[in-house]
């Protein structure tokens, strides 16, 4: 059995939700599972009590909020009294109060905001703050696919997640790095307290892997793999303590762990992002 990875957190997006995986991460030293409310048709958190109800006191269990079943299709609200009501479920599914609970996605419904979004934003933080402070669960952040209608919707006087989890890696582009940061400043978040997801942007069979060579992003990368050299460069695009990967075998999740003894080429990165800044802007960094 391996020490603990505190910086990997297993993702159960696309998972089967079968227990010999998360015996498997627990024997490879990663005690950090993501869930949501809305994966596995709405039956991620039944489902995990049912199959590891013994294993989960053994995990650091994060879950998310904001998306509900519908009469016709999945719904998005960030209706504080919902959001509360969606924290109690899934303490009360899984068994145990999850140890982190994120606003899920909380630009799907800003969107269509009257009041511009500012406000329901502030109230969706305030709800999760209260349900936090009630000990329904640990604590709270914020999880976005899409990070960059939050920036100006912050409300300085407004309770601060603890965790901002955002996309990261190779496919991400300028604007949601950009966002991700300014997201971070706002909330007075630092590194440790960010974290990535989809590292691979959404495979490991993408066919842009095949005609790139992501080792190129690490300092000695010819002892690693390009999955291995996508997976240890995502942290620093942006620069985030931890990384949520989802897999269902785990000797991926293995060789994913070896990747972090890997040492990123902070000037390789560097110039990476500049480039994708001039391709957004039209203009050298």
């Amino acid at each position: 059995m391996r020490g603990a990875h505190p910086r990997v957190v297993l993702g159960l997006h696309r998972s089967r939700h079968e227990r010999r995986l998360l015996t498997g991460a627990l024997q490879l030293g990663v005690t950090s599972i993501d869930t949501s409310t809305n994966y596995f048709g709405f039956r991620s958190h039944t489902v995990l009590a049912r199959e590891a109800g013994d294993l989960l006191p053994r995990f650091a269990v994060s879950t998310k909020v904001g998306y509900f079943p519908g009469p016709e299709q999945v719904e998005h609200s960030l209706d504080p009294v919902l959001l509360y009501e969606a924290v109690e479920h899934a303490a009360r599914n899984l068994g145990r109060e999850p140890d982190l609970v994120f606003l899920h996605n909380p630009e799907h419904s800003l969107r269509d905001a009257v009041d511009g979004g500012r406000v329901a934003l502030a109230k969706a933080c305030a709800a999760l703050d209260d349900v936090t402070s009630k000990g329904l669960c640990g604590a709270w952040g914020v999880a976005s696919w899409n990070p960059s209608p939050l920036v100006d919707l912050v409300d300085p006087t407004a309770p601060k997640p603890s965790v901002l989890m955002a996309r990261a890696g190779l496919l991400v582009g300028a604007k949601t790095l950009d966002a991700v940061e300014a997201l971070a400043a706002a909330w007075d978040l630092d590194r440790s307290r960010m974290w990535g997801m989809s590292p691979f942007g959404g495979s490991t069979g993408d066919p842009v892997w095949d005609h790139i060579d992501p080792r190129v992003f690490l300092r000695d990368g010819d002892g690693f793999s390009r999955v291995q050299a996508v997976f240890r460069a995502s942290y620093c695009l942006p620069r985030v303590g931890t990384v949520a990967v989802g897999t269902d075998d785990p000797a991926h999740l293995g060789e994913l762990l070896d990747a972090l003894a890997a040492e990123p080429d902070e000037r390789t990165i560097h110039e990476y992002r500049a480039l994708l800044r001039e391709r957004l802007t039209g203009q050298p960094a």
